[in-house]
């Protein structure tokens, strides 16, 4: 089982590429929050959460700042406990990663990783509980599992749409993509919501999606300025799940 959870983020995370050349649009950003249920089979697992928080300074110069956890519940967290975390910085025009970091605590399992974008440089370093375990070459604007999706959230979507971009994990570099297959009404937390439905190429993905040779993964997103996942779903070699959301609180004011 190790991986659901976490991986059930990651659907969101790694929803879809994006291109780097404009700037979010004032629909989302700082302050924003966005809460999840997650479901194995018929299961309520646990339930995550994907937040925009204030803007930092890293290194001397600001950037964004993104927050997301997934944790199990009930009965579930009784006998496969799941604590994850994960970080992601990037530029304040959301067109390249500049770190990012995972914490990761299922069940026996635990990680820590660390991933440095140079960007003069146009490499990557990856640490795992503390030492340097991985140093690659990468393309000039590349982003992490965690700030693609909130790049992608910078274009308008249309059916028929195909995307792509450079994202990486510290141990590949690969380019990701994505393809807008179709509009429906989605019921969630906040009502039912107007969304396209995104199938993803998943073949790159590690972990528990990289073992399951039928894997599906679709990301819903609203169809309108916000553009917010609002659904996930996935069938993996461990069974099925649907993450959808729960509560949506817009960017702070002022």
């Amino acid at each position: 089982m190790r991986g659901i959870l976490l991986a059930a983020l990651l659907a969101v995370l790694l929803a879809v590429p994006a291109r780097a050349d404009e700037t979010p649009p004032p629909a989302f950003g700082p302050g924003e929050r966005m809460y999840y249920d997650i479901y194995w089979t018929v299961i309520h697992a646990g339930k995550a959460e994907l937040l925009w928080r204030e803007d930092a300074e890293l290194d001397g110069r600001p950037a964004r700042y993104f927050f997301a956890k997934a944790r199990t519940l009930g009965w579930v967290d009784n006998f496969y406990k799941v604590r994850d975390t994960m970080e992601a910085w990037t530029d304040m025009g959301l067109n390249y990663a500049l770190l990012y970091k995972k914490d990761q605590n299922e069940g026996s399992y635990h990680k820590k990783v660390e991933l440095v974008f140079d960007k003069e440089a146009n490499k990557s370093y990856r640490y795992a509980r503390g030492k340097l375990q991985h140093t690659i070459d990468q393309p000039e604007n590349v982003f992490d599992p965690m700030s693609i999706l909130f790049a992608f959230r910078k274009h308008a979507l249309y059916e028929g749409m195909e995307f792509d971009a450079n994202v990486s994990d510290g141990k590949v570099s690969v380019v990701g993509r994505a393809f807008v297959e179709g509009r429906e009404t989605v019921e969630t937390g906040i009502g039912d919501v107007d969304a396209f439905r995104v199938r993803l190429d998943i073949q790159h993905l590690s972990g528990v999606f990289k073992k399951s040779k039928d894997a599906q993964l679709y990301v819903w997103f609203s169809a309108d300025e916000r553009r917010i996942p609002v659904k996930v779903r996935s069938k993996v070699v461990v069974g099925s799940f649907i993450m959808t959301l729960r509560e949506y609180h817009p960017p702070a004011e002022g």
